[in-house]
């Protein structure tokens, strides 16, 4: 059967890009300085997030066209989860705001197209059907 484009593979897609997008933002300075770099001294638990992002996008790339409920889920505890650290953090620190500004708005079209983009899932348990 062939992949046929629909409105909801298309926008779980577009997810996967800005996914792909993040990986390669945090591939970029782990190559530079290190799998144990501290992110210019940053508490132990924002090095270990911020690095811990680098396996989390890529496997919710995978997810998304693996396993689109669980994809789709992943998604959205990443970006919300990234938004909130980030958010929290930016404030007094030199921190990239173009970053957390293109979070947010990422954060905000997921939220507004994911009613669609589960439009051609199953969401009923196999008890129900």
């Amino acid at each position: 059967m062939p992949y046929r484009f629909t409105r909801p593979r298309v926008l779980r897609g577009m997810y996967a890009l800005c996914l792909a997008g993040a990986t390669y933002n945090h591939i970029v300075p782990l190559r530079q300085h290190g799998l144990l770099w501290d992110y210019y001294g940053m508490p132990l638990f924002y090095a270990t997030f911020w690095t811990s992002l680098t396996v989390c996008d890529p496997l919710a790339i995978i997810c998304l066209f693996a396993w689109p409920t669980t994809g789709t889920a992943l998604t959205a505890a990443i970006i919300i989860v990234d938004v909130a650290v980030n958010t929290a953090f930016a404030p007094g620190h030199p921190f990239d705001r173009a970053a957390v500004i293109s979070q947010w708005i990422f954060l905000v079209f997921f939220l507004s197209t994911l009613t669609m983009a589960r439009q051609d899932l199953r969401w009923r348990s196999p008890r129900m059907r």
